[in-house]
């Protein structure tokens, strides 16, 4: 039996400096339990793992991008920074392919230990330039203090209005009948200004073939929406003076460990 569910809920971006500008728009998107992935969504029509459908998840699409086993992966690069989630569940926060296409501009690792603690949370970024990194939020292999903050400098180039010289400053809950997630980003060249807030607050729904179904009919196209409307939103930055800057060579390092510090309030 599956116990991966579905979210429906909102995702926003609110710019503050130094172009303001804000959007927001429907989304739905799937927790998805590695175990249910590796298994092929049991019990599900409209849902495959590895395979084409009307939604499906590739294994390809996350992690190493090689098409392996994710669940060795995630417990690799834990274990290499002391966290030890061996016997625990890992969940998937992602949209899902949609007819076969797909673009996650943050997809989000929920990581336990065989306790049942959560331990990690390994924040996946894509950019539109094919590119990705991971930063893995944690505190020594202790059990998250919820709802849990984390910082983290800014090594990934993902929008070409936003410079490097960022902080981000996470905040994450637990997923249960909600999911809660905040992203701010601080200009340390600007005294700490604030940039950006990017949030997706969601409400869980049953992960049933009619619940599926009626999301693809309201929400049609999913990512390819994602992808236009980042584009739309892109456009209409530079049009109001937003500064365009260069991609910078990529991090040497494809995970950034960024051990708990708490942010200031």
């Amino acid at each position: 039996m599956n116990t991966s569910a579905l979210y429906l809920g909102e995702l926003m971006h609110q710019r503050f400096f130094p172009v303001a500008y804000r959007f927001s728009y429907k989304v739905f998107s799937l927790l998805a339990d590695l175990d249910d992935l590796e298994a092929g969504f049991p019990g599900l029509r409209l849902l495959s793992a590895n395979r084409f459908n009307l939604l499906s998840l590739y294994e390809r699409d996350f992690g190493p991008r090689d098409g392996s086993r994710l669940r060795p992966w995630i417990e690799s690069i834990c274990a290499q920074h002391g966290i030890d989630i061996k016997g625990g569940r890992v969940w998937l926060s992602a949209y899902p392919r949609v007819l076969g296409y797909q673009f996650n501009p943050l997809t989000v690792w929920y990581c336990e230990n065989r306790e049942g603690d959560l331990v990690a949370i390994n924040a996946e970024v894509s950019n539109t330039f094919g590119e990705h990194h991971h930063y893995l939020l944690h505190d020594q292999g202790r059990p998250l203090r919820l709802p849990f903050r984390a910082l983290a400098d800014k090594v990934f180039h993902v929008s070409p209005f936003i410079d490097m010289p960022m902080q981000y400053r996470f905040r994450f809950n637990r997923p249960g009948q909600t999911l809660s997630v905040a992203i701010s980003t601080i200009d340390k060249k600007a005294d700490g200004a604030l940039v950006l807030v990017a949030t997706h607050v969601a409400k869980r729904a049953p992960l049933t073939d009619r619940q599926l179904l009626w999301q693809c009919l309201k929400i049609p196209f999913l990512t390819i929406k994602v992808i236009s409307l980042i584009h739309w939103h892109a456009l209409k930055i530079w049009l109001r003076g937003g500064k365009f800057h260069r991609s910078p060579p990529l991090p040497e390092e494809e995970v950034s460990s960024c051990p708990s510090r708490a942010p200031k309030t």
